[in-house]
């Protein structure tokens, strides 16, 4: 894909090279790792950012108007939790499909189609009235957020350096993310309003399309999928349109095995070579991510039957949101230090730690406090584990490694969204957190003793 001239930094200024360097000479060179991130590399990231906060709108605001829907729907907590489980059924089949569809199709591709799925289906949650036809644009809305969601992490840790691959995974995200508490102060203004106005929340989704104008006008394939596919001459002109170096490729391309299939990912991921990083991946998403999504669907919710106003629930929902973008902000600081597991490790057990106080105390705002934290921790290690695992695997499986890893994760929390009311119902509050608390620390032994380290270190050297 070409750029005009007028495209912001696609003129090469900020890209520095070493004085032994000729202008106009090829560089060898492993994709992006040792170059600066040139502006247009930098705008290329606004635009993820830009996809990520739409996403995130229609991700998110279901948690602030399910009170709302309980009072003018009549709906009962089982039915938000039938809502809550067609929705992360869709992302995990979005999680799957987004990551083999975009290893064979492209990133670039996967990621527009995605964009225009879910802003698509969010309109449609705040025009219907039928029920069926809400839980299946909810189901839609998932499926394409999450499509998104595992494509852009390959592609971010595709077109990053090494250097700093982790940095730009939480820089992204924490602006990204400032999506949550935007629409927590947005339904805190809305949703009193009317008994309908939750509509207009939803309605807001399909502000998504300018993310998709932009995607469709500017977004680069990446350089590392193009090798795969034999595209070598044009893999190398899009590092040179992104970071105004002219690059060879050529000891790249040599070391690309190229495989497509699921199949093949599939056996590829449980070889000899893989298994070790498989099994630790699974063991930790498989009981984290399932918890990190009772913590941000449910706590609204938790407060509200608490027993507060639904102003005073609205107030703490939007200040526990403003921990999402922190804890994203909190991981672009670490990520990249311990070799990543290390990181993904103590932030995981000071989060089940605040998962365990949280259950401990009363009161609107120690509540508030405490939430904040704990979201701050899942959402900090929740990015952490992103990198974690795309660079876990080769350039050829990585986009379906993640798609299949980050798919089971969402696949066990749709049947643990059924399982909220039943511990609610049980054991309280401290029913639901002390859960939490406890699938959230045991997975931290599987990656201390067992995972890898993957920070500072590029894709090649780690596969």
């Amino acid at each position: 894909m070409s750029h005009s001239p007028d495209v912001p930094g696609n003129d090469g200024k900020n890209c520095s090279l070493p004085l032994s360097f000729t202008p106009g000479e090829k560089r060898a060179n492993n994709y992006f790792d040792g170059l600066p991130v040139s502006r247009f590399h930098k705008f290329l990231f606004y635009i993820i950012m830009m996809a990520y906060f739409f996403e995130q709108m229609d991700n998110w605001n279901f948690g602030f108007i399910a009170p709302q829907l309980v009072k003018t729907w009549g709906l009962t907590m089982a039915d938000i939790g039938t809502i809550n489980f067609w929705y992360f059924l869709g992302m995990t089949v979005g999680g799957l499909t987004g990551g083999f569809i975009s290893d064979i199709i492209g990133r670039r591709k996967t990621f527009l189609f995605a964009i225009l799925l879910f802003s698509a289906m969010s309109v449609l949650n705040g025009l219907t009235s039928n029920f069926a036809i809400f839980t299946i644009s909810r189901a839609l809305t998932g499926f394409g957020v999450f499509c998104l969601m595992v494509c852009s992490q390959a592609y971010i840790a595709e077109i990053s350096p090494a250097e700093s691959r982790g940095k730009w995974q939480g820089l992204i995200a924490a602006a990204g993310f400032s999506a949550v508490p935007v629409i927590g102060l947005l339904c805190k203004i809305i949703i009193p309003l009317g008994p309908e106005a939750w509509r207009w929340i939803f309605l807001f989704g399909g502000l998504g399309l300018f993310g998709f104008g932009f995607g469709l006008k500017y977004l680069e394939e990446s350089p590392r999928w193009l090798i795969t596919k034999r595209r070598q001459a044009e893999a190398e002109a899009a590092v040179e349109r992104i970071t105004g170096v002219k690059v060879d490729l050529t000891e790249a391309a040599q070391k690309v095995e190229t495989k497509e299939n699921v199949w093949d990912t599939l056996l590829g991921m449980f070889s000899a070579k893989y298994i070790k990083r498989t099994l630790v991946l699974f063991g930790y998403n498989w009981l984290f991510v399932p918890a990190t999504f009772v913590v941000t669907v449910w706590t609204p919710m938790m407060i509200s039957q608490k027993g507060f106003s639904m102003e005073d629930t609205l107030t703490a929902s939007f200040i526990l949101m403003i921990g999402v973008p922190f804890g994203c902000y909190v991981a672009s600081l670490v990520s990249d230090r311990g070799g990543r597991k290390i990181p993904l490790v103590a932030i995981t057990v000071v989060g089940g730690a605040f998962a365990y106080a949280f259950t401990q105390i009363e009161g609107l705002v120690p509540l508030t406090i405490t939430g904040f934290c704990l979201i701050s921790c899942v959402m900090a290690a929740s990015f952490i584990n992103f990198s974690y695992i795309a660079e876990s695997y080769p350039t050829r499986m990585r986009n379906t490694a993640v798609g299949i890893h980050n798919a089971m994760g969402r696949f066990c929390t749709s049947f643990m969204q059924k399982q909220v009311p039943v511990l609610f119902a049980a054991g309280g509050f401290a029913g639901v957190y002390n859960t939490v608390a406890l699938l959230m620390l045991a997975p931290c032994i599987i990656v201390l003793l067992f995972g890898m380290r993957t920070g500072g270190k590029s894709l090649e050297e780690i596969s």
